[in-house]
């Protein structure tokens, strides 16, 4: 397990869009693992600046993403769906015939699941994107999921509820309790994955990923049992360490 410190969240986004384009640039047809959350975004904000400016291309591009909330329809302002469309995709050249992103809203969420870890074994993912909850989770697999978990529906605890309350200021009520997400074990089929965090309140989360045992009680520990992870943390969460 690779830890590169950094100095401040520009600097996070910096690094870690200088190892996504150098993969791009390598390999065109990349397969590309990708989070919602408020980390990840100074990447991709730099990631559609520099496709304006230079060009890059991510046409050949096969995109994965990590969750989405169940009960939401694609076009809801808060679904992840909304979410990757807005800062990411619809600003990049992607295929979007190549670009996967679970239902949440699937009649049968079971056997869409199913459908999405058929899609990952088809399309190896070769990076993938993580942030990391104040819990420990990845994805949306919160603590005491199996360490053997698929794709599949999780149940969200309480924190993680009121921490995405924020987002459904004008109803709160609206905010799903349940996510459908690639489980651990489908993370860890990547072949290298990249987990971002910053600030303070991550510290004990990234100390326990990277010291702690692995137990399913801190999901991110699971990353100990990867050949190829890149931890890229600001100053603020590497101060436990």
């Amino acid at each position: 397990m690779e830890v590169i410190v950094v100095k401040n969240y520009q600097e996070l986004s910096e690094k870690a869009f200088e190892m996504l384009k150098a993969l791009i640039i390598e390999k065109p047809d990349a397969t590309i693992g990708f989070a919602t959350g408020s980390t990840p975004v100074g990447l991709y904000q730099l990631m559609v600046k520099d496709h304006l400016i230079n060009q890059t291309s991510y046409q050949k591009m096969t995109a994965f993403n990590l969750d989405e909330y169940i009960g939401l329809p694609q076009n809801h302002p808060e679904s992840y769906y909304t979410f990757m469309r807005t800062n990411l995709f619809n600003t990049l050249d992607v295929n979007f015939d190549q670009v996967y992103i679970p239902a949440g809203d699937a009649r049968d969420i079971v056997a869409e699941g199913q459908a999405y870890e058929v899609l990952l074994d088809k399309y190896p993912i070769d990076f993938q994107i993580l942030g990391i909850g104040t819990n420990a989770h990845i994805g949306f697999n919160e603590p005491n999921t199996p360490l053997d978990s698929l794709t599949g529906v999780v149940d969200l605890t309480e924190d993680t509820i009121k921490a995405n309350a924020r987002f459904f200021e004008n109803d709160p009520s609206q905010v799903p309790t349940q996510a459908i997400s690639m489980g651990i074990a489908s993370i860890l089929k990547a072949k290298k994955i990249v987990l971002l965090a910053s600030g303070a309140s991550k510290a004990e989360a990234i100390y326990n990923t990277i010291h702690g045992p692995v137990t399913a009680e801190v999901p991110s520990s699971a990353l100990q049992n990867h050949p190829n992870v890149t931890l890229i943390i600001d100053e603020a969460a590497a101060s436990k360490l």
